[in-house]
């Protein structure tokens, strides 16, 4: 099943708040914003995604607990971007120092773009649709994205002001000066 995208215009614009209601009242759909204001209803994965989604978020866990650099993310976490849109990335890492200066309420969608995102493309998913969602989340900030492409084993990295890099088959992935000393091992992801 693929994300199912409804046009509000004729019906209501959402704010935020009612947003985020919306998805307190539903918690068993995850749900995104586009900066446009549609609403995104994202179906559940099959258990082979759900499983190297696990692993992703885990890899990235185990990492910034032994660094304390920062707070990881898994999917069910909404960022209110700065072009208004909420998103949810598969997995995700902000600074600490961010966090800090933010001293954000808990309850609340992160009101920022994080620092690393990674999304994960399921057998079900079109390429097209998160392409477009690691460019939107390059152009509001994130520093470091990985598409993760295991119909095609090629990975997809999203560098802030850079242009897209391919690559075919890697066997793991370097968190360079984002996420220093990360490595994420693609086996059981990609292969």
């Amino acid at each position: 099943m693929t994300a199912l995208t409804l046009n509000l215009d004729s019906i209501t614009t959402l704010t935020h708040e009612q947003f985020r209601k919306l998805c307190q009242d539903n918690r068993d759909i995850q749900l995104e914003l586009t900066a446009q204001g549609e609403l995104i209803v994202m179906p559940p994965t099959g258990w082979e995604s759900g499983n190297r989604n696990a692993s992703v978020t885990g890899q990235l866990w185990v990492w910034n607990h032994q660094t304390q650099t920062g707070k990881t993310f898994d999917s069910s976490t909404g960022f209110r971007l700065p072009n208004g849109a909420v998103k949810s990335p598969d997995a995700a890492w902000v600074r600490q120092d961010r966090l800090d200066a933010l001293s954000p309420d808990p309850s609340e969608f992160l009101p920022l773009a994080p620092d690393f995102v990674i999304e994960l493309r399921s057998a079900s998913d079109r390429l097209k649709p998160l392409q477009d969602k690691m460019k939107e989340y390059q152009d509001n900030g994130v520093r470091l994205g990985w598409l993760l492409n295991a119909k095609d084993q090629a990975v997809e990295i999203y560098r802030e002001g850079q242009g897209v890099q391919v690559l075919q088959a890697p066997i793991n992935l370097s968190g360079e000066d984002v996420l220093p000393g990360f490595i994420l091992d693609l086996k059981g992801i990609l292969y």
